[in-house]
């Protein structure tokens, strides 16, 4: 089985995860605007209590995003720097099939739809929903960035809400009485990346250190002025 070291920083959580035939152990931190000064500690940390050495992993796995764009942008360079040196494939996870992962993980529940959500800014939200298929998160509805307004899901399904986008559920067209629960303080952690990813590493979805990149999902970062916060 193969040895996968995952890493995300797409939230204020800052996470590594490594799998190693089969068992997973992972570093979880929460910690603001602390990513890049804590990232490679971390992952010196998981590799040495593993007794392994970048060289000896099979892939490289990083929370791609959508999420914070620096964090998003950390996560990246570290695996593709990691990647590029020892010459080894990568495998891009979605920040928001992470969120829906862990909560397979923590309730075994793979009978409602997930709608994972964060707060993109400016009055937006990125989000996305998921089912479980096999023990794994695949999609249902399509990340997107949009007004709050703006997302819709179809009645009939039992559904579930994660993360920090919720802090906008008064503005969403949705009936909370379809959701059996809705979760605003969670993150995506590593260990749910490197559970996708080493299913993607099983099928050959990897692709080299240079393809590896970030999803934003808007077209261009954009940054209020100070005098328009």
């Amino acid at each position: 089985m193969a040895k996968i070291l995952a890493l995300d920083t797409s939230t204020d959580a800052c996470s590594v995860a490594l799998e190693v035939d089969g068992e997973r152990t992972e570093v979880f931190k929460v910690i603001p605007r602390k990513h890049t000064h804590e990232l490679l500690p971390m992952v010196e940390q998981i590799l040495a209590q593993a007794e392994l050495k970048v060289t000896q992993l099979d892939a490289i796995s990083f929370g791609r995003g959508p999420g914070s764009f620096a964090g998003i942008r950390i996560a990246t360079g570290v695996a593709q720097g990691l990647a590029y040196a020892a010459g080894l494939p990568v495998v891009p996870v979605s920040s928001l099939a992470a969120l829906a992962q862990g909560y397979y993980r923590e309730s075994s529940d793979s009978e409602s739809i997930i709608i994972s959500a964060f707060d993109a800014r400016m009055d937006e939200v990125y989000w996305g929903g998921y089912k479980i298929v096999e023990a794994q998160a695949v999609v249902e509805i399509a990340e997107c960035v949009s007004a709050p307004e703006q997302l819709v899901i179809a009645g009939g399904a039992q559904y579930v809400a994660l993360g920090s986008g919720f802090n906008y559920s008064e503005k969403m067209p949705i009936d909370e009485a379809q959701f059996t629960l809705i979760n605003r303080d969670v993150y995506p952690h590593s260990l749910d990346i490197v559970t996708i990813a080493s299913a993607q590493y099983a099928l050959g979805n990897t692709v080299c250190a240079e393809d590896a990149q970030p999803v934003y999902l808007r077209n261009q970062v954009t940054w209020k002025k100070k005098d328009q916060q």
